[in-house]
């Protein structure tokens, strides 16, 4: 009678664990698709933010790098005229003398007392170079100069775009720190403390950042400058080009 039994129940056990088998499955398979539509969902929205986060950054391009860097030596003026080119030097109008070079392009002007100032480069790798090539030309006019000195930047402007066609008249009357006199100069001026960077805004969107001293500081003021833009009603929405 057990054997009997037994017979009956091994087909028993075996229906019951196909169907077991099968229920798995198709709950491994419902779950492996939700998965795969959670996944492909978060991709997406993953895509869409960096689309959005892209679309709110401002497209920069640096214009002019101003720095210095003070030597700690005297510089003859009058040597430098006579033995370096491009250099012009009118001491009863400026103090400083004027040298030029072409690679990178850019202007130094140069002090008695060992304080050099570099303008005209757009990039922290060409102000290093030009600083180097101008300490090196001095120094090969026979004036002993050190090997070592700090570049240091004082001003970085900048330029960026907004799309937009802006009513400054009404932008001047709403923007505390602003300044608009159209009949001396086209641009709104505006003006923020933390970072201390002074904008020109134009009506065709374009703006123009000063006194920023490093590139964060330029974002910074720019993220400061939409907000308080914002705050009165103006839509700040960045340009694809600078």
């Amino acid at each position: 009678m057990r054997k009997k039994h037994h017979a009956k129940a091994k087909p028993l056990e075996r229906s019951a664990k196909n169907a077991l088998k099968k229920q798995s499955m198709k709950a491994l398979k419902k779950a492996a698709k939700k998965a795969t539509v959670k996944a492909v969902k978060g991709q997406s929205m993953k895509a869409a933010r960096k689309v959005e986060a892209k679309r709110a950054e401002f497209k920069i391009k640096v214009q002019n790098i101003v720095a210095f860097t003070t030597l700690g030596k005297p510089i003859s003026l009058e040597l430098l005229l006579k033995k370096v080119e491009n250099t012009e030097w009118q001491p009863e109008q400026f103090p400083g003398l004027v040298y030029k070079i072409t690679d990178p392009r850019a202007s130094a002007l140069i002090f008695s007392q060992g304080k050099v100032v570099c303008t005209g480069t757009k990039s922290l790798e060409d102000l290093e170079r030009a600083m180097k090539k101008i300490v090196d030309r001095v120094r090969q006019a026979g004036i002993p100069m050190p090997r070592k000195y700090k570049t240091r930047v004082e001003n970085i402007v900048s330029s960026t775009k907004i799309k937009a066609d802006l009513n400054l008249d009404e932008i001047a009357s709403t923007l505390e720190n602003s300044e608009y006199e159209p009949e001396q100069f086209p641009g709104l001026v505006y003006r923020i403390s933390d970072p201390r960077v002074a904008f020109l805004l134009f009506g065709s969107g374009r703006i123009i950042i000063a006194g920023a001293q490093n590139f964060e500081s330029i974002r910074r003021a720019l993220q400061r400058f939409k907000e308080n833009l914002e705050a009165i009603g103006v839509k700040v929405e960045p340009a694809d080009e600078a």
